[in-house]
């Protein structure tokens, strides 16, 4: 009991040193401009480590989220506080798989039916990998509003941005349609060069 009560004492104290070190430069004067963010569809990769809520109609939940993002694949990691729980959603090509640890690994060739079929709430994940960002999907129609844009039946607001590497990214925003909320608060960037021509 004494070593239960300790390691969560040790965790706790960690939790408290890890949120004390995530520095944001954030202020008044960074506001979401999608013509400013243009040139990001030109990025050959980038990653995030954040926090994610998803809210539907009978069920929420809420994880750690980093995501590496390269030319041919999405890696994205959802795990619990000291990344308990943690699970692993490749998408390469139009072929993703779901590791949950151990021998629990599974794949599907309809990556957004099968991711929603794992979530338990439909959450457009290949629009999803624009939008993190800033930008609309390319391929699909949309319409500007002060913080954000609709596109195929989803608001996304950007509620707080932050410097990076001289720009801005978001920190702070949500995705949403009738049905489902996801809030996601992004504590670090790494971003790399565009393209070379």
């Amino acid at each position: 009991m004494l070593r239960f009560k300790i390691g969560l004492l040790v965790g706790g104290c960690l939790i408290f040193l890890l949120s004390a070190c995530s520095v944001v430069p954030v202020g008044p004067d960074v506001r979401y401009s999608r013509a400013a963010m243009l040139h990001l569809y030109e990025l050959e990769s980038w990653s995030f480590e954040g926090r994610l809520a998803l809210t539907g109609e009978g069920d929420s939940w809420s994880a750690n989220i980093s995501w590496d993002h390269s030319s041919d694949s999405e890696k994205i990691r959802l795990s619990g506080p000291m990344g308990q729980g943690a699970v692993v959603i490749l998408l390469a090509g139009n072929v993703v798989t779901i590791d949950r640890g151990g021998d629990d690994v599974q794949s599907s060739t309809q990556p957004e039916e099968f991711i929603n079929q794992q979530l338990g709430m439909l959450v457009p994940v290949l629009s999803l990998r624009y939008w993190v960002v800033g930008l609309p999907e390319p391929s699909l129609s949309y319409k500007e509003t002060d913080a954000g844009f609709n596109q195929a039946g989803w608001l996304s607001e950007y509620k707080q941005m932050q410097l990076v590497d001289n720009g801005a990214m978001p920190h702070k925003m949500t995705v949403m349609n009738k049905q489902v909320k996801l809030k996601l608060i992004i504590d670090h960037w790494v971003v790399n060069d565009v393209k070379k021509n």
